[in-house]
């Protein structure tokens, strides 16, 4: 069950990544497109993209260090 669970989340963050990359190049896009609806935001264009980044960074920690528990509990049962 951990091993499900561990393989779980390393696809997780992998799809979150993914989500994240793909989001940031479609508002890249918007903004190159449609530059003027960018220049009436009193803020710079990027601005969702870095909010969306720092989430997408402690999504990633959070993951990492329940997959170094899981890792380390299932070290213990195979030495058992």
């Amino acid at each position: 069950m951990l091993k499900k669970i561990y393989g779980l989340i390393g696809v997780l963050m992998g799809c979150s990544t993914g989500v994240f990359i793909g989001g940031a190049a479609f508002r890249f896009a918007d903004y190159k497109k449609h530059p003027g609806l960018y220049a009436m935001q009193s803020a710079p264009w990027y601005t969702g993209i870095q909010i969306t980044g720092i989430a997408l960074v402690v999504l990633l920690l959070l993951c990492v260090a329940v997959r170094a528990l899981i890792r380390n509990k299932l070290k213990r049962q195979s030495r058992v």
